[in-house]
């Protein structure tokens, strides 16, 4: 664990070195507050840590923000999430993770983020488990997280075992329309750079995810002109047919990247509807 600390965090810890984090990423704060921070260009990954703001319920959550691997949105999708959870007891992690690219490779983000879940469980922080919780592209990360790893692809560190998230919430991610053979719109053009493409093509969580699956709460918008919401109903199927409970909710109208501070909508409701779910699949103890 370092003793740098960053993003307002409680704990920050460089994921594969012992560096200090000064020159780890690129933060913009263009925008004031920590709130609104995206995260550029990232050469070494950390993960940072939030203590629970009233009693631990003895679950830590992996938080993965969204930015369509190329940029993290490390303020709506990452530290506001981390307060929510924070403040239903939950000890929360940020990841900024590496971006697929020539230098980095397609597997650089499902990388790190496994191996933040082996430093998450290392550190004793989830004696009740740990799940994940992810947003637009980092939903396609987290529900990488609930699937077998690629045969394709050697595991960074081959021998060290990775745990399986014990529960998942999973909101407007890419889950598999944008891999080869399973695009929805036509003659749908690769995306930039190839080492994302190749990402997508290579993991396609809903038809490889791991049995049993974990209980996991899907929200999607029906009319995202981002993000196709045929992509929740495949990730809730494919979490059926892998033995795991599923709740899913799609709202009629919002705009992608809807997060948690989208007023005036009837999505802004989502996170106490994930509240009401997590207190029925008992993560919030008593």
């Amino acid at each position: 664990m370092s003793s740098s600390m960053g993003l307002n965090a409680d704990s920050a810890w460089p994921l594969w070195d012992e560096l200090p984090l000064v020159g780890a990423f690129e933060l913009d704060q263009s925008e004031g507050a920590f709130d609104k921070a995206v995260v550029h260009q990232v050469s070494r990954p950390w993960l940072f840590g939030y203590k629970p703001t009233k009693d631990s319920n003895g679950h830590a959550v992996l938080i993965l923000g969204g930015g369509g691997y190329t940029q993290l949105m490390i303020g709506r999708e990452g530290i506001a999430v981390a307060r929510w959870l924070a403040g239903l007891g939950f000890i929360a992690f940020v990841l900024v993770h590496r971006f697929p690219n020539a230098e980095t490779g397609p597997q650089a983000p499902l990388d790190d983020a496994r191996q933040a879940l082996g430093r998450i469980q290392a550190s004793g922080s989830a004696p009740r488990g740990l799940g994940v919780c992810g947003l637009s592209s980092g939903g396609h990360l987290a529900a990488a997280l609930l699937a077998e790893y690629p045969t394709a692809w050697t595991p960074a560190v081959p021998e060290a075992p990775v745990p399986k998230p014990a529960f998942a919430v999973i909101g407007y991610g890419p889950i598999s329309t944008n891999a080869k053979g399973r695009t929805i719109v036509p003659d749908k053009p690769t995306l930039e750079p190839p080492a994302k493409q190749a990402l997508y093509d290579t993991v396609v969580p809903d038809e490889h995810l791991a049995r049993p699956a974990p209980p996991t709460f899907i929200v999607y918008s029906a009319n995202d002109p981002i993000v196709p919401v045929v992509n929740a109903y495949r990730l809730a199927e494919g979490v059926r047919k892998a033995e795991g409970a599923v709740e899913l909710h799609v709202f009629a109208d919002a705009p992608h990247g809807f997060a948690m501070d989208t007023e005036g909508l009837p999505v802004s409701k989502w996170p106490s509807l994930c509240e009401a779910w997590m207190r029925q699949c008992g993560l919030l103890g008593g």
